[in-house]
């Protein structure tokens, strides 16, 4: 039965050969517009998904590029010298912790440094400033066809004869007034003794055992520590002038380069705009200087032909004084005619008076009309807060604090106001 239903299948195959294959080869012989088009179909699907995987691709890589080294999802580059990195810390409270403990040691530690280098980094700001103020003039010869270095040295060697100039004015005259008042010392004395009110305090206060108990050998030492201390002060001072000078000569000939250094740490995509305003910055800055020194300078020129109408004693060193004292914001001009006034009535009640009518009068102009003109133009600051800004200087630096006050007021203004306002007004 088995056997029978075999034989039967096979010759069913046998009979049905024929007829399959031949459908087989009319499947495989096709029209060639047909293979075409598929073969056509075949490479534009295929191009579809290598140009979709190129794509993918790219829009990863660009998806990559776009975050930034250090956040969430950032592919880290390296050279892969030393292994893949591995798995980031687990931010136990341990961690923070210790973390947090060892920024706040860092800030502390800081501003120790910063502390205990306050008086080198007061002269640094000096000698910045200086450079800064300078640099113009600097910028200006070179423009003339002077080389860098020249440029330099004349700036430099300007300033130089400048400062000399003010210690030959105003040292011979305090060496003088100082020897006439020791010579002139015991006549002082006996006069005070000649005179009745004064013996009878000497007698009632027991003003000469006093003396007699100061001048043993404490007393002695203390004022010769001080004498020492006097001596330090004086080399300390001229130190410190020494250092403001030549850190202001290495930041005068390595001005450009130290610009360029710090705008190259600010990111590209800001540098263009940074190194804008920091220019901006940097010109009403030396704005400010020269405007500062144009003041000072007609205000000692005023004060010397006032000298030399009222015949005032050493009028170059008075004019000096109130030419240095008129540098300083605010308060300088004032102080300057102080002193001047004092030698003034030193010299005569007339002249005192006539000294204080001079500078009460040369203030208001000098207030209202000179200040305002210069200044404006080069530096563009508010009066109030100019005035704020100079009190805090001095609270926080003093007469150094008062000299950069402006400028720094003038760079924050424009910061403000190319930064910071744009900003909120785009939110």
């Amino acid at each position: 039965m088995t056997g029978g239903a075999s034989s039967t299948a096979l010759a069913g195959a046998a009979s049905l050969g024929p007829v399959a294959d031949s459908r087989t080869a009319s499947d495989t012989t096709e029209d060639p517009t047909t293979t075409e088009d598929t073969g056509t179909a075949r490479d534009t699907a295929t191009a579809v998904d290598t140009g979709t995987a190129v794509g993918a691709k790219a829009a990863a890589g660009a998806a990559t590029e776009q975050v930034e080294p250090g956040e969430p999802g950032s592919v880290a580059t390296g050279s892969g010298r030393f292994g893949r990195p591995g798995r980031p810390l687990r931010r136990s409270s341990f961690l923070v912790g210790f973390t947090g403990a060892l920024g706040v040691l860092l800030a502390y530690t800081v501003f120790l440094g910063i502390r205990n280098a306050s008086g080198i980094l007061v002269l640094v700001v000096i000698a910045l400033f200086l450079a800064v103020g300078l640099n113009p003039a600097v910028v200006r010869l070179r423009r003339w066809g002077l080389p860098h270095g020249l440029a330099v040295t004349v700036v430099v060697l300007t300033l130089v004869l400048l400062i000399i100039a003010g210690l030959v004015a105003l040292v011979p005259p305090v060496v003088t007034q100082t020897g006439q008042f020791i010579e002139q010392l015991p006549s002082y004395v006996e006069e005070l003794r000649r005179n009745r009110t004064v013996n009878d305090l000497v007698v009632r206060y027991d003003v000469m055992q006093r003396v007699q108990e100061l001048a043993n050998a404490d007393t002695v030492g203390r004022a010769l520590g001080g004498v020492l201390g006097g001596a330090q002060l004086i080399f300390g001072t001229l130190f410190r002038v020494l250092t403001v000078l030549v850190l202001t000569i290495y930041f005068l000939a390595y001005f450009d380069k130290l610009r360029d250094l710090g705008y190259a740490l600010v990111p590209r995509s800001r540098r263009q705009r940074v190194s804008l305003i920091g220019d901006e910055i940097l010109t009403k800055v030396g704005a400010y200087m020269v405007g500062a020194l144009s003041i000072a300078v007609l205000a000692g020129a005023t004060t010397f032909v006032f000298a030399l109408v009222v015949e005032l004693p050493y009028p170059f060193a008075l004019a000096v004084v109130v030419a240095v004292t008129d540098l300083i914001p605010q308060i300088g001009a004032t102080l300057g005619a102080v002193i001047v006034s004092l030698v003034g009535f030193a010299t005569g009640l007339p002249v005192g008076i006539a000294c204080v009518v001079f500078f009460v009068l040369y203030q208001q102009v000098e207030n209202y009309l000179i200040y305002p003109k210069i200044m404006r133009r080069s530096v563009e600051v508010n009066e109030v807060a100019a005035l704020l800004a100079a009190l805090l200087g001095v609270a926080l630096m003093g007469v150094v604090g008062a000299l950069i006050a402006i400028p720094v007021v003038a760079a924050l203004q424009l910061i403000l106001r190319e930064v910071v306002l744009p900003r909120q007004e785009r939110r």
